[in-house]
Protein backbone atom coordinates (compact mmCIF):
# COMPACT_ATOMS: atom_id res chain seq x y z
CA UNK A 1 0.00 0.00 0.00
CA UNK A 2 1.72 3.35 -0.93
CA UNK A 3 2.11 5.55 1.51
CA UNK A 4 0.24 8.85 1.25
CA UNK A 5 1.56 12.26 3.36
CA UNK A 6 -1.16 14.08 5.95
CA UNK A 7 -1.97 16.93 4.00
CA UNK A 8 -2.43 14.37 0.77
CA UNK A 9 -5.09 11.92 3.24
CA UNK A 10 -7.05 14.77 4.28
CA UNK A 11 -7.75 15.80 1.05
CA UNK A 12 -8.88 12.72 -0.38
CA UNK A 13 -10.52 12.51 3.27
CA UNK A 14 -12.21 15.61 2.26
CA UNK A 15 -13.14 14.64 -1.07
CA UNK A 16 -14.87 11.80 0.44
CA UNK A 17 -17.00 13.40 3.26
CA UNK A 18 -18.59 15.61 0.28
CA UNK A 19 -19.28 12.68 -1.72
CA UNK A 20 -21.72 11.49 1.50
CA UNK A 21 -25.38 12.09 1.16
CA UNK A 22 -26.30 13.06 4.59
CA UNK A 23 -29.34 12.72 6.26
CA UNK A 24 -31.76 15.73 6.82
CA UNK A 25 -32.56 16.56 10.74
CA UNK A 26 -36.52 15.22 9.86
CA UNK A 27 -35.30 11.88 8.71
CA UNK A 28 -32.63 11.72 12.11
CA UNK A 29 -35.57 12.73 14.50
CA UNK A 30 -37.79 10.44 12.63
CA UNK A 31 -35.18 7.00 12.61
CA UNK A 32 -34.15 8.41 16.48
CA UNK A 33 -37.67 8.60 17.63
CA UNK A 34 -38.51 4.72 15.35
CA UNK A 35 -35.36 3.34 17.15
CA UNK A 36 -36.49 4.09 20.53
CA UNK A 37 -40.05 2.91 19.70
CA UNK A 38 -38.78 -0.29 18.27
CA UNK A 39 -36.28 -0.86 21.68
CA UNK A 40 -39.49 -0.14 24.20
CA UNK A 41 -41.98 -2.41 21.74
CA UNK A 42 -39.16 -5.11 22.16
CA UNK A 43 -38.74 -4.44 26.37
CA UNK A 44 -42.81 -5.11 26.80
CA UNK A 45 -42.50 -7.99 24.62
CA UNK A 46 -39.98 -9.61 26.96
CA UNK A 47 -41.18 -8.39 29.85
CA UNK A 48 -44.45 -10.45 29.35
CA UNK A 49 -42.79 -13.38 27.92
CA UNK A 50 -40.52 -13.67 30.77
CA UNK A 51 -43.86 -13.35 33.15
CA UNK A 52 -45.29 -16.23 31.06
CA UNK A 53 -42.27 -18.47 31.26
CA UNK A 54 -42.12 -17.45 34.93
CA UNK A 55 -45.87 -18.28 36.33
CA UNK A 56 -45.25 -21.81 33.63
CA UNK A 57 -42.59 -22.29 35.83
CA UNK A 58 -44.07 -21.71 39.10
CA UNK A 59 -46.91 -24.19 38.20
CA UNK A 60 -44.88 -27.14 36.96
CA UNK A 61 -42.40 -26.70 39.95
CA UNK A 62 -45.76 -26.41 42.11
CA UNK A 63 -47.33 -29.58 40.77
CA UNK A 64 -44.04 -31.72 41.06
CA UNK A 65 -43.84 -31.22 44.66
Amino acid sequence: MAKTNPFEFLQQVRAETSKVTWPTRRETLITTAMVFVFAIAAAIFFLVVDQVIRLVLSLVLNVLR
